[in-house]
């Protein structure tokens, strides 16, 4: 009589088989080999019960780096408020304000 652990090596082998010939679409050898299976006393585990997901009950909110209150991106605006100080610096008080371009300044 085999012992045990040659019963689960033998177990271990047939579904092995088994899942090959699933892939292929053998139904027969597949049966073949669930009798194989009974025989050194596998059982298959059950199915678990499809379960709706649990946790979250309220909607999701919604995340601070999606959009800036104006709506647009936040790179966007970031480079917007940076142009202006950046044309300071190259300029100094003679900066424009509109579009932050400045004149060369005259010595």
């Amino acid at each position: 009589m085999a012992t045990r652990n040659e019963d689960r090596k033998m177990i271990a082998a047939l579904l092995r088989e088994r899942e090959g010939y699933e892939r292929r679409g053998e139904k027969d050898r597949v049966r073949q080999v669930d009798e194989q299976l009974e025989h050194y006393g596998y059982e298959p585990e059950p199915e678990p019960k499809e379960q709706a997901p649990s946790g979250r009950t309220s909607a999701p909110s919604k995340t601070a780096d999606a959009s800036t209150p104006t709506g647009q991106p936040a790179a966007a605006t970031t480079a917007a408020a940076a142009k202006p100080a950046a044309a300071r610096a190259r300029g100094g008080a003679a900066a424009k304000a509109d579009g932050g371009k400045a004149e060369p300044a005259k010595e």
